[in-house]
């Protein structure tokens, strides 16, 4: 109601207590249309920068449907089968999920499994360095999301990609920057040292959703600040 008042005109509270019901009511409702007409132009803009897809990426396997609220990650380890790894995720109830790659589980989970996972992660290698190849990789992702720093080579060498795709995880409130030879997972909420062409090679690709969403027009309004 504040966003209608200060569209009335340019009228004061003062000068509103002088007149009748009717004529305020005549300049809210006023008010109020411009802010709709100018809502639905703002929405109709940010719709043709999102793209709804269908998922083609390869589900997880070996996932335990779970109640509304997953219990708390408390672990993950590497599974082997044969040549495949696997990351399988620990929860409190003893219950695991096996996931091929990141991504798979961002689609599954919310924002506190992401923050638990990550928390469990950097209690093991802050100070030392991953072995296996897919604890490197995963590492890697979180702290890039997590601890952006402007020197590391994910953003210096931007300049050196162009943009593929850019999606978001609704979930977990999660966007994915996917460029040649390199994919940035990032927060919506956070900014990250990304440069102008990469901000508009991602809005020229568009925002891949699975589903309209306020955290989707959120995101477009951050990243066209």
């Amino acid at each position: 109601m504040c966003t209608y008042l200060k569209n009335m005109e340019g009228y004061k509270l003062k000068d509103l207590k002088l007149k009748e019901f009717d004529s305020i009511q005549e300049m809210f409702d006023r008010a109020f249309k411009r802010q709709k007409v100018k809502d639905d132009k703002e929405t109709t803009e940010l719709k043709q920068l999102m793209k709804i897809i269908l998922d083609e990426e390869e589900v997880e396997i070996d996932v335990i449907p779970l109640a509304v609220k997953s219990p708390s990650i408390i672990g993950w380890k590497i599974r082997k089968e044969g040549r495949k790894s696997y990351y399988q995720i620990i929860r409190a109830d003893g219950k695991s999920q096996t996931y091929m790659i990141f991504s798979h589980m961002l689609k599954s989970f919310d924002r506190e499994d992401l923050e638990n996972l990550y928390e469990l992660v950097k209690a093991k290698y802050e100070s030392t360095r991953p072995v296996e190849d897919l604890d490197l990789i995963l590492w890697g992702d979180l702290k890039t999301m997590f601890e952006p720093h402007i020197e590391d080579k994910v953003w210096k060498n931007q300049q050196d990609y162009k943009v593929l795709n850019w999606k978001l995880y609704d979930s977990c409130g999660v966007h994915s920057l996917r460029m040649q030879h390199v994919q940035i997972y990032m927060l919506v909420e956070k900014k990250y040292p990304l440069t102008p062409s990469t901000l508009t090679m991602m809005l020229e690709k568009k925002l891949m959703i699975d589903y309209e969403s306020e955290m989707a027009y959120q995101l477009l309004k951050f990243i066209m600040k």
